[in-house]
């Protein structure tokens, strides 16, 4: 499907590009959440009657992010999960997760997809993730997952934990990073068969 987007959308274009994308991600991110709408004639002069106006929402909206990336620099993310023997949690500390804390200890509201972790945390550790604010505001946090407020403590110091024979320290090594808002990463419930029958 072809559309305009009405923001930047980080690896997808910037304001006002005509790009071509999966019906499914269309009509279940982009076109309900205002980031984009319908290629057609009416739009486009829509679109153009627009610009500025959306333009202007465009540079308050980065302001806004650029407003809040010291409190979430400085925002002390440390969870505590119950884990195994060997560090492994019960559970997973997923992207939800962390966007509900940054909410708590920041006051930053952002949506789970903003939070670019890949992959759910799944053990005891320290953890480096990115939060896209804005799509060209993205500002690097290290999340602290422990058993306890210890744990974390020496996490925070840079200690090594260790659980039977297993070591867990610091991880230096960046988790995989999802793209904010990408066609590969948004929620497409709607396949682009189901979707065809509908057009």
């Amino acid at each position: 499907m072809k559309v305009i987007l009405t923001e930047k959308i980080t690896k997808l274009g910037n304001i006002g590009d005509t790009v071509e994308v999966k019906t499914g991600f269309a009509r279940n991110y982009l076109l309900p959440n205002g980031k984009a709408m319908r290629f057609t004639r009416e739009n486009v002069a829509l679109f153009e009657a627009k610009k500025a106006e959306l333009t202007a929402r465009q540079e308050a909206a980065k302001k806004n992010a650029e407003a809040n990336v010291d409190a979430v620099k400085n925002a002390k993310l440390h969870m505590i999960r119950q884990a195994g023997d060997t560090g492994q949690l019960y559970g997973s500390v997923s992207t939800r997760d962390i966007a509900r804390m940054l909410k708590e200890v920041a006051g930053v509201s952002v949506e789970s997809a903003q939070v670019m972790l890949g992959a759910p945390i799944k053990s005891v550790g320290a953890f480096d993730t990115k939060i896209a604010l804005h799509a060209d505001v993205i500002v690097p946090v290290k999340i602290y997952v422990a058993q306890t407020q210890d744990e974390i403590d020496a996490l925070v110091a840079g200690k090594t934990l260790t659980f039977g024979t297993k070591k867990v320290e610091e991880v230096e090594e960046e988790a995989p990073a999802a793209e904010v808002a990408t066609e590969e990463t948004a929620p497409e419930a709607v396949s682009e068969e189901t979707t065809a029958d509908a057009e």
